[in-house]
């Protein structure tokens, strides 16, 4: 039986579209979101996805797969010519997103009940670096680091003093809500002196790494992981860099350890992310990502804003509210209402994540629509009216609208 290719469900269709439109008119400021090109849209739409191909290159349980094979190697040769990396690293290019691929990480490098060092929640680490909810607090014994109280920045004695009483197996570097530059090398040297594997989770600076803008982890880490929907610009998913002597245990771990077979659409979009992200187009993109970053960041604070750690040296900054007396859950829907989306977040001290007392921004996407350092100031001026000034949102939405009418969807 053959279905009309016209066939449509109409009540999807007004859905997606609304969405597109919601997009359209919204400024997107949360920075683990961005805006995937067109081709990478028509890659994970493609007839690639009608395939099973479980297995790696050369070994799948699946005949077929002569194309999806040179896929993915593409992909691999790609990924691994973005950072510039040699042979002794390989790259696992099939894990769904980025929690997967932490926890595959997890499984290649500990047994249950290890022991896993990584950043507190409230301090800006990620879930799946040990939060008690996540698997990988969960499996593992997990131990945290937050940042000096006085000036909420990493403290790299303290992790070691930590690293060296607790003895884990694996110590985690990277964040999700650290404004600040890591310092990969401080924690490649600590994780050496007490025999711990370095796992350098990179989701959110992946392009700065590769645009030479932040220090990268490789020459300090044993793994590397990092999603590629973020800066990067793709899709949805998230690949593994090892060390050549941890790539078959890697690779173990996530098939047949923790999946089936990969989604070859996305492997087919990551191999066409990482051959844009190796352009110079893309490094002017990333270039122009970290402007805007320090130029929001500095006229927030013009504005009267605090912001935690006084600044911000990636894609993210973080607002603290207590100076006005606000709940991150209200900024959050206050700013929607405006058309302007950012996202609370928790703040070092904060007791519990469902009632942070912090909003966090980004410039990834707004900077894919094409807007610069003096667009900034006026997204500072309407979050400034907003939250400290109280306008009404319908008022400071209509001007939102009229701004990104010059900056369509790309």
């Amino acid at each position: 039986m053959t279905f009309p290719t016209d066939n449509k469900d109409h009540i999807l269709t007004k859905l997606v579209a609304a969405e597109e439109k919601r997009q359209a008119e919204t400024l997107d400021l949360i920075p683990s979101e961005n805006i995937a090109p067109r081709a990478v849209r028509e890659l994970v739409g493609s007839v690639l996805m009608n395939k099973y191909s479980e297995g790696y290159p050369g070994k799948r349980y699946y005949p077929g797969n002569a194309f999806v094979d040179k896929i993915e190697i593409l992909a691999q040769k790609r990924a691994c010519k973005a950072f510039r990396l040699n042979a002794r690293w390989q790259v696992n290019v099939q894990p769904y997103s980025g929690s997967p691929a932490n926890l595959a990480v997890y499984l290649g490098l500990m047994k249950p009940s290890e022991k896993l060092l990584g950043m507190a929640l409230s301090a800006g680490g990620h879930l799946t670096h040990g939060h008690k909810v996540s698997a990988s607090g969960i499996i593992f014994k997990s131990v945290s680091y937050g940042v000096d109280p006085k000036t909420d920045l990493i403290d790299y004695k303290e992790v070691e003093r930590i690293a060296k009483r607790e003895k884990p197996k694996v110590i985690v570097s990277g964040l999700t809500a650290y404004p600040r530059a890591i310092d990969f090398a401080q924690f490649g040297r600590i994780a050496k002196k007490v025999g711990a594997y370095h796992v350098a989770d990179i989701s959110h600076i992946a392009g700065l790494v590769a645009a030479g803008l932040h220090q990268s982890p490789f020459p300090y880490a044993d793994v590397v992981t990092t999603t590629t929907h973020k800066i990067l610009r793709g899709p949805r998913g998230a690949i593994i860099f090892s060390r050549k002597e941890l790539a078959e245990r890697i690779d173990r771990a996530v098939f047949p350890g923790l999946q089936g077979g990969p989604h070859d659409n996305v492997t087919a979009a990551i191999a066409y992310t990482f051959g844009q992200v190796a352009t110079a187009s893309y490094k002017k993109y990333a270039k122009l990502v970290l402007e805007n970053a320090k130029a929001l960041a500095r006229v927030l604070q013009k504005e009267g804003f605090t912001l935690a750690t006084g600044g911000t040296d990636n894609h993210l900054m973080l607002i603290d509210l207590r100076p006005l007396g606000l709940a991150g859950t209200d900024a959050e829907k206050y700013l929607e209402r405006a058309g302007i989306i950012a996202n609370r977040n928790s703040l070092p001290g904060d007791i519990s994540p469902f009632s942070p007392s912090g909003l966090r921004l980004g410039t990834p996407a707004v900077t894919a629509r094409g807007l610069e350092p003096k667009e900034m100031q006026k997204i500072a001026d309407w979050i400034s009216r907003l939250l400290i000034g109280g306008e009404n949102p319908e008022a400071v939405r209509r001007e939102v609208r009229v701004l990104l009418k010059k900056f369509p969807m790309p």
